[in-house]
């Protein structure tokens, strides 16, 4: 399949992945709807200072609500979900929020596809379903543990969509992004934690510095997303996206403040620890399946992405509150 005046919607298109997923499909020749949560000064998040603006349709709605995704998904083709809550420590403050959004948001996605008879459904998962791994590298069948309630909630939308799949027939593809991290990238994520901590406090306030992540850039997570759209063996199956390599919070700090030239002690900070219990320990992705099926591999080294990421929070720093802990 070609995007060459195909018409495809990207639900969560003003964060950060769906940002930069949406340049992208346009970039390729689709006739790109981008789908963004509704707020009264009528924002368009990150394609609000997009190049790519005037070669786009906006409509803003929220995925809770059924009406508004029956109205953006009209007349399309293919269908990338991404709109969620993310936020884990959050997810412990506000629960039933994340089950609304991630959950009967994506049940009202799927609906909506099932009626416009979809050529193709990119539904977004995430590692973090996997919960602390069992065995490394993590494959697809590892199984599920939901050690947050964000966790968890993603787990019930990845079933849901399955579901769609087995029940009805959509051609549905789950795919499993592994840590992305770029410009654009808010204040919760490690990465932007560490460089804007690093630009301006005296020491790095982290949380558990042991976990491992596997870190892919994110034009490496987009041209997944991508792949995964226009593939239909893809359907009916879930497929990691990462690097299947791993790095610890505190080496991947000690990694950021040496190419940044600075000389900082990396401190844990109690109220930024994960409870016992909920603390994913290691994610390391076995991307064989995403190889096999959609011919993707990363381009990106860790090294390699890290230096535009921190440049762009270099030049875009007032936008961050490096003091402040972001939930």
């Amino acid at each position: 399949m070609t995007y060459k005046n195909k018409r495809v919607l990207v639900t969560g298109a003003g964060g950060f992945i769906g940002s930069h997923l949406t340049e992208r499909l346009i970039q390729a020749g689709a006739r790109t709807r981008a789908f963004v949560h509704y707020n009264s000064t009528s924002s368009w998040g990150w394609l609000d200072s997009s190049q790519y603006k005037s070669d786009m349709e906006v409509i803003l709605g929220d995925v809770r609500d059924a009406d508004s995704v029956s109205r953006a998904c009209a007349d399309v083709d293919v269908v990338f979900h991404l709109a969620a809550l993310i936020g884990i420590p959050y997810s412990y403050l506000a629960p039933l929020s994340y089950v609304r959004t991630n959950v009967e948001g994506t049940l009202n996605v799927l609906q909506a596809a099932l009626r416009n008879k979809m050529e193709m459904v990119v539904h977004t998962s995430t590692s973090e379903v996997y919960g602390s791994a069992r065995t490394v590298p993590i494959r697809e069948d590892h199984p599920l543990q939901g050690q947050s309630p964000y966790s968890a909630s993603k787990i019930g939308a990845d079933k849901i969509a399955e579901s769609f799949y087995l029940s009805f027939g959509l051609p549905v593809v789950t795919v499993r992004p592994f840590n992305t991290f770029g410009p654009r990238q808010s204040a919760r994520a490690i990465i932007p934690t560490i460089v804007t901590q690093a630009m301006s406090q005296p020491a790095l306030q982290l949380g558990s510095l042991e976990p491992t992540r596997d870190l892919n850039y994110v034009a490496d997570t987009v041209a997944g997303f991508v792949k995964a759209g226009e593939t239909p063996a893809a359907a009916g199956q879930v497929i990691n996206l990462g690097s299947g390599t791993e790095i610890s919070v505190g080496d991947l700090a000690n990694t950021i403040i040496g190419v940044m030239g600075k000389d900082l002690p990396v401190l844990t900070a109690p109220e930024r620890v994960r409870p016992v219990n909920s603390e994913v320990e290691r994610l390391c992705a076995d991307n064989t399946k995403a190889r096999q099926v959609l011919g993707w591999q990363p381009e990106y080294t860790l090294a390699e992405g890290l230096k535009p990421t921190i440049e762009w929070i270099q030049e875009n720093y007032d936008r961050y509150r490096p003091g402040v802990y972001a939930v």
